[in-house]
């Protein structure tokens, strides 16, 4: 039997398989689990520092102090990984953002304490400058503004290389610079780190979505008006993410990902079934906000649109997701 000419009414009813719960248990086709979740979140300096993200509710900034029960409950729910985002001192930010850098800075601080204290919980980190850029761009500038990329990528080695040396299990380039893929894992090789992972964010669109992080990090004030469209995908361009996935694992990226999630979930089924290496969305703070407000409102129901959503990334083929969700939808799904 083929797709085109199914078995006709009423020899094939196909509201047998879901006349019941355990039938539909059974013939389900994809299911959603805490492994499946990596868990963002924002860390700055200090200690018992709690700071609400307005426009993310029910997502703060925390000082190392306060992420470590946090990283404990996500342990107790089987979430596997931790994504560190940095919320720096406006003071240690600079036109190079070379506090990036920095072996003794906030996040190789927070690896190394995450490590020591739950070394079976993975630690992934953003490469990338914007949160230490004084003007909230993830490269360095020229005269004219423009990002330059070779002398971007070096800034990005040099950050890759500070938090494997701290100990970090996954290093996550954020910025879209070329090459920047190839040179991490180079210089990954050649210190000896040989066991970090690079999660490439291959297709990394240049979206409106965004606009709650850079709350988070505090970025937004810098960035002003200005765009990344220089460097972040066009969204309206499919072709082209398959080439940039190409390139990243070609380049010796062990994971890619796509990012927004659910607006691209085209673009997650696409890269999946060309390539098929493990493939990661982001449901980015745009998303988690709108369907925060939404229910909020009483328009939605909060814990349903939330598993429906996160499914659709399993059913679009994505092996993982990155979502401010984790904790409140692993909670869930241990309670079924």
């Amino acid at each position: 039997m083929h797709l085109s000419s199914p078995t006709p009414f009423p020899t094939n009813r196909p509201r047998r398989l879901r006349r019941d719960a355990f039938t539909r248990n059974l013939v389900r086709e994809h299911r959603l689990s805490a492994h499946d979740f990596i868990y963002p979140v924002f860390v700055h300096a200090g200690e018992n520092r709690r700071e609400a993200v307005p426009s993310m509710p029910g997502v703060e900034r925390l000082s190392l102090d306060l992420l470590l029960p946090v990283a404990a409950e996500c342990m107790q729910l089987g979430i596997p990984y931790l994504a560190l985002f940095p919320a720096i001192d406006g003071a240690l930010k600079t036109p190079d953002g070379k506090e990036a850098l920095n072996p003794d800075g906030l996040i190789p601080q927070v690896v190394r304490r995450l490590k020591a204290e739950f070394p079976q919980l993975g630690v992934m980190t953003d490469v990338a400058l914007d949160p230490y850029t004084s003007h909230g761009q993830d490269g360095v500038l020229d005269d004219t503004g423009y990002i330059i990329n070779d002398e971007t990528v070096e800034l990005l080695v040099g950050q890759a290389l500070a938090h494997a040396e701290a100990g970090v299990d996954m290093v996550a380039p954020s910025d879209m610079m070329d090459g920047r893929i190839g040179a991490i894992r180079e210089a990954l090789e050649a210190h000896g780190h040989i066991h970090t992972r690079i999660m490439a964010y291959s297709a990394k669109y240049a979206s409106a979505f965004y606009g709650p992080f850079r709350d988070a990090v505090g970025t937004r004030g810098a960035l002003g008006k200005a765009d990344k469209n220089v460097y972040q995908m066009d969204p309206a361009n499919t072709d082209e993410a398959l080439r940039e996935v190409a390139l990243d694992i070609a380049e010796g990226a062990d994971m890619v990902m796509v990012k927004p999630g659910m607006p691209y979930l085209d673009m997650v089924r696409r890269v999946k079934d060309e390539f098929k290496v493990p493939t990661f969305a982001y449901q980015v703070s745009g998303e988690y906000a709108m369907l925060k407000a939404a229910a909020a409102q009483g328009w939605l129901d909060h814990d349903a649109v939330m598993l429906e959503a996160l499914l659709a990334f399993k059913r679009a083929g994505a092996d993982g997701i990155l979502t401010y969700f984790a904790r409140d939808a692993a909670r869930l799904l241990q309670k079924q």
